[in-house]
């Protein structure tokens, strides 16, 4: 996992080995039985409208709205839970393979177990809201046992990742602390101690729980992390935050739009399509890191997402102006807007490219923005400057200033050819 670690602190060995091996496996068909034999249920809960709160903060539910409308569109309650459960499935499916692929991989190595157990359960847990299954009492049990087992083994991710420490060690005791505070609504989702019972209580102490979580993380990143662990960590807060990110627009459309159902469809299935970047950026932290380089898709992530957010204000906002001007001019809208419009962000797309571009180096990528320029103005000096000597002084200032070397020397090889043979 991590190049700082030594092999004996990150690898199981010994006896601890095939226990934790058959511990994992034993939890992941416990899982199995649980998500599979709870799939009746959560067909039933997707065809009956919600009625409480809980029930209607669950992604995805029906209303009472959604029915109405789906009858108009001359779809049934029958389909939209078909729909659901299976990209439900689907989604299990492939956070359920990638845990696996990763304990197949690595499974002699502590982090990656606790990784895969993490994606096998938590993921899981995501898509179906195990703690609402109407089952038999036994995998009643059974399946709030695997959400508490998710819920920790994810907090504790975020707290030992990538090398598997507590870093700083006394934040071992934040993840008992956050659990703990998880347990009761967890285990007993529907007592006085469930958080669900207080909102309030709830909104706190979950930012409590994600502000501890960001604070380790990047107090690890900026005093302990080495360029590979700041690699991994970098993908896993890319897949999260572009996960996020994401749902939180389509979130945004959905509430514009006033709830409609179209709206709401492609809002929930958005949220499944992008919360697998969680896992997929995290087995590519975990299993092949050092095969991308993450920065440049940062970088371009940044550009374009900042591009397509700017070129869409203006393309709407040039409509809105356009056929205002020509309700004035003429009493009546015109086509001519949307022309006018589409021509001009047309024409604005390169060099606003090239703006957004420039701003993101200089605000986020400063060294090598200013490595950059110092080559081009080199380059540019170079054209201009034919003393050796002085070029000497320049390339050697060059180096230092773009490369930051401890130690930089120039040595140039003595012409070994007589002068007497030199060429007129």
């Amino acid at each position: 996992m991590s190049t700082s670690a030594s092999p004996s602190s990150t690898t199981l060995r010994g006896r601890w080995l095939p226990i934790v091996r058959v511990a994992w496996v034993v939890v992941a068909l416990l899982y199995m039985g649980v998500f599979i034999s709870g799939i009746p249920s959560e067909l039933a809960r997707l065809q009956t409208p919600c009625t409480d709160a809980v029930s209607c903060s669950l992604i995805p539910h029906l209303t009472v709205q959604k029915v109405q409308e789906l009858k108009e569109l001359g779809l049934s309650v029958e389909y939209f839970a078909a729909y659901f459960v299976a990209i439900e499935v689907a989604f299990t499916a492939i956070s359920a393979a990638i845990g696996t692929l990763i304990f197949w991989r690595r499974s002699e190595d502590r982090m990656a177990l606790l990784v895969s157990l993490t994606l096998l359960t938590f993921g899981g847990a995501l898509p179906i809201p195990l703690f609402t299954l109407d089952l038999s009492p036994v995998w009643t049990a059974s399946a709030r046992a695997v959400s508490f087992v998710g819920a920790a083994s994810a907090i504790l991710f975020f707290y030992v990742f990538p090398d598997g420490h507590f870093v700083p060690r006394w934040s071992r005791w934040l993840v008992l602390a956050s659990v703990g505070v998880l347990a009761p609504t967890l285990l007993i989702p529907y007592s006085f101690l469930s958080l669900w019972q207080h909102p309030l209580l709830n909104a706190v102490l979950s930012a409590s729980i994600v502000g501890a979580l960001v604070f380790a993380q990047g107090y690890r990143y900026k005093r302990v992390s080495n360029a590979a662990e700041r690699q991994q960590t970098k993908w896993v807060v890319f897949g999260t935050v572009a996960a996020l990110g994401g749902y939180g627009l389509f979130t945004a459309l959905d509430l514009l739009l006033q709830s409609a159902l179209l709206a709401s469809l492609l809002g929930n299935t958005a949220f499944f399509v992008l919360m697998l970047l969680i896992p997929i950026s995290i087995a590519v932290a975990v299993l092949r890191h050092r095969l991308y380089d993450i920065d440049i898709l940062i970088n371009r992530t940044l550009v374009y997402g900042l591009l397509t957010a700017t070129l869409v204000a203006l393309y709407f906002g040039g409509i809105v102006v356009l056929q205002r001007v020509f309700v004035l001019l003429t009493g009546q809208q015109s086509t001519l807007a949307v022309v006018a419009s589409t021509l001009l962000i047309a024409a604005l797309f390169t060099p606003l490219r090239r703006r957004i571009q420039g701003f993101i180096d200089r605000r986020f990528y400063r060294r090598k923005y200013d490595a950059r320029k110092t080559l081009e103005a080199f380059s540019a000096r170079l054209r201009e400057e034919t003393d050796l000597a002085t070029l000497n002084n320049e390339l050697v200032g060059v180096v230092r200033e773009t490369m930051q070397p401890a130690h930089v020397s120039l040595w140039l090889r003595p012409d070994t050819v007589p002068k007497g043979e030199q060429a007129d």
